[in-house]
C-alpha cells in the first residue's frame, strides 16, 4: 500500500477527478480531498504502482494547477 500526497488542487478539483488521473497507474484504494485547504491523500495497492504515478504525476498539470505529487509522511501524534 502506497499514500500519496498530492498538492497544489483546484478547489474545483474532484475525488473523481483526482482518480481518474492516477487509476492507468495501477488500482486506487482511496482518494480523500480535505475540503478547502488545496490538498489530498490517494492511496494506491501497490508501493510499484504508487512510485510510477508519483514519477508520472510530479508537476502536471490538473485543472490549471501544476501538482505537488509526493509520498506521503505518517501522520503525526497530537498531544
Amino acid at each position: 500500500m502506497k499514500n500519496i500526497y498530492v498538492g497544489n488542487l483546484n478547489s474545483t478539483t474532484t475525488e473523481a477527478t483526482v482518480r481518474s488521473l492516477f487509476e492507468p497507474f495501477g488500482a486506487v484504494s482511496k482518494v480523500s480531498i480535505i475540503s478547502g485547504r488545496g490538498f489530498g491523500f490517494v492511496e494506491m495497492a501497490s508501493d510499484a504502482e504508487g512510485n510510477s504515478a508519483i514519477n508520472a504525476l510530479k508537476g502536471k498539470s490538473l485543472d490549471g494547477n501544476a501538482l505537488t505529487v509526493n509520498e506521503a509522511r505518517p501522520k503525526r501524534e497530537r498531544n
